[in-house]
């Protein structure tokens, strides 16, 4: 391990160590993560942990029955969501619901606030899910997770050094200058929001396949080949939310999609073209849902 590697996994270490009382997890998400991670675990099991909280029991209810799912009729139980969604999906809203409360803390510099950050993450798990399905490649759950996660290391270092924070995004201003976030995040933390944000996947034991996408997802093609496919649909993800949608967009100086990335992945112009034409009612139902 080269000694640079080390510095940067000991500043990581550090700032997951400093915020631990944040960067926790509820004990009722946990709960859930393990229930659905044992194939013993039935719905009912599921229905019976989600129950114990009425609040969290609204807030699923309230995006299962929005148009982001598309399921007919109104859906009065958590049983009724875990049977037409399955667990995984339900899982995924569980985790939703507990991230947007580690998303807050209003404006930090007038061209960046938590609120945008999470705007973004839920665009970019809504385009990453859209993704998916024109794949067909059976990850439209993990995708949607995935995306929601992608940008977590910058609240790491929100709540780790706000100031030096501030320091960065004076410097990117407003994203126009060609100065790039991830150089000045190195500078300034000896580490970027992807080190951060795979520190804390690996904190949470979130699958290997999460600590990919917060680690690489400005850099898919430095992954082993049979490891591309979640982190570049976020890549992708990503890049088609900077150029359509609102909220956060500085850590990029162009949105511009490496045709490799396309082809590492297998996403063909067609499946890009209907991708992007069914962006703008993906942005409009994940902003009215998550918002």
């Amino acid at each position: 391990m080269s000694a640079t590697t080390q510095s940067k996994e000991q500043v990581v270490a550090s700032a997951i160590r400093e915020i631990s009382h944040i960067a926790t997890l509820p004990e009722i998400t946990l709960k859930i993560i393990e229930l659905v991670e044992d194939p013993k675990s039935t719905a009912q099991d599921l229905n019976k942990v989600i129950s114990n909280d009425p609040a969290l029991c609204s807030r699923i209810l309230k995006v299962v029955n929005s148009s982001f799912y598309g399921l007919p009729g109104q859906i009065g139980s958590i049983n009724r969501a875990i049977v037409l969604l399955g667990l995984n999906a339900v899982k995924n809203i569980a985790i939703a619901a507990s991230l947007a409360k580690l998303f807050r803390g209003g404006e930090l510099t007038k061209n960046f606030s938590a609120r945008d950050l999470w705007m973004h993450s839920t665009q970019v798990a809504a385009v990453c899910k859209l993704i998916a399905d024109k794949m067909k490649v059976g990850l439209s759950d993990e995708a949607f997770l995935a995306g929601l996660i992608h940008d977590i290391g910058i609240m790491v270092e929100m709540q780790y050094d706000r100031n030096k924070l501030i320091e960065v995004f004076e410097q990117v201003g407003d994203g126009t200058g060609g100065v790039a976030l991830l150089d000045l995040e190195e500078k300034a933390f000896g580490a970027t929001h992807q080190d951060f944000g795979a520190g804390l996947c690996s904190k949470w034991k979130f699958p290997a396949s999460f600590t990919n996408v917060t680690g690489f997802h400005h850099r898919p093609l430095d992954l082993p080949a049979d490891a591309r496919t979640l982190t570049g649909i976020v890549y992708v993800a990503d890049r088609l939310c900077a150029e359509f949608g609102s909220g956060f967009k500085l850590d990029m100086t162009s949105h511009q999609i490496d045709p490799a990335v396309l082809e590492a992945i297998k996403l063909n112009p067609a499946m890009m073209e209907q991708i992007r034409a069914a962006i703008p009612e993906t942005l409009a139902n994940a902003n009215q849902v998550f918002g």
